[in-house]
């Protein structure tokens, strides 16, 4: 079935940086050390983007064992709970690929909007 172009979503850009042959870091990985830094907790994390717990664990292994220091840290459950925190290897990380991603953005800003009034003029 082909989707509706009226429902479309606009040309956007998503950076992802290949960090080794097989490990990117992209929109949906800084997104989750955000949540992490913000919910204190994996398993929140992963809820509020709608991950299992299982898959936001698995990207924080991913990312630890790529990085030659960890990006996260956390503590396990018992009776007060268990939590996670960013490093400070994982703030810096975040910051430079928001950089990165910001630096894009700015510098492609004139073919983006070349790109999407092409999309829109083909609406009409």
């Amino acid at each position: 079935m082909t989707p509706d172009p009226e429902r479309r979503t606009p040309p956007d850009l998503q950076i992802r940086i290949h960090l080794n042959g097989t490990s990117r870091l992209g929109p949906g990985k800084a997104q989750l050390l955000e949540a992490i830094r913000d919910c204190g907790s994996i398993a929140k994390a992963g809820q509020s983007m709608a991950m299992s717990y299982k898959r936001a664990w698995s990207l924080v292994e991913e990312m630890n064992r790529v990085f030659a220091t960890p990006l996260v840290i956390s503590t396990r459950g018992g009776p007060g709970g268990g939590g996670a925190e960013l490093t400070q290897t994982g703030i810096l990380i975040v910051q430079l690929y928001r950089a990165v991603e910001a630096a894009s953005l700015h510098s492609a800003a004139p073919q983006l909007a070349a790109i999407k009034a092409a999309v829109a003029a083909g609406k009409r």
